[in-house]
């Protein structure tokens, strides 16, 4: 508001007030989008780098198992079996011990998940109390 008369009518100084109020709004609303823009690139590129991390190490993973299995292998080998007997049941041994614990992570997430309840109570009692304090200003 520019003007500080002493009579300026009152629908007018309502009005430049409305004028104000409806400018800082679009204001903090462009300021918000700016920032939530911002947080979200630089979010999608710490994920991005999340994943190129995650696929090596899935096959980090893959070559420690595959080490596991060669080394049990050669450990049955020195104790009398033949080398495809000492193989088979060292993968045997070792996918057998992976998968339980894959299954005992998998139930736990999935426990976790039903546990989870994903309604927003605290924004939606916000909101209701915010409602419930305009209807009781007008």
């Amino acid at each position: 508001m520019n003007k500080s008369n002493d009579n300026t009518p009152l629908s007018e100084l309502l009005g430049g007030l409305i004028s104000d109020v409806t400018g800082l709004l679009r204001k903090e609303i462009d300021l918000a989008k700016t920032e939530a823009s911002e947080k979200l690139s630089r979010a999608l590129s710490g994920a991005e780098v999340l994943v190129v991390g995650l696929v090596l190490a899935i096959g980090a993973v893959g070559v420690l198992l595959s080490a596991l299995v060669g080394g049990l292998a050669a450990f049955l080998v020195k104790q009398g079996l033949s080398d495809t007997s000492a193989s088979a049941i060292a993968s045997l041994v070792v996918g057998v011990g992976i998968a339980l614990i894959a299954w005992a992570l998998i139930a736990r997430g999935v426990a976790v998940l039903r546990e989870s309840n994903m309604k927003l109570d605290r924004t939606a009692t916000s909101l209701r109390r915010d409602i419930h304090m305009v209807k009781d200003k007008m």
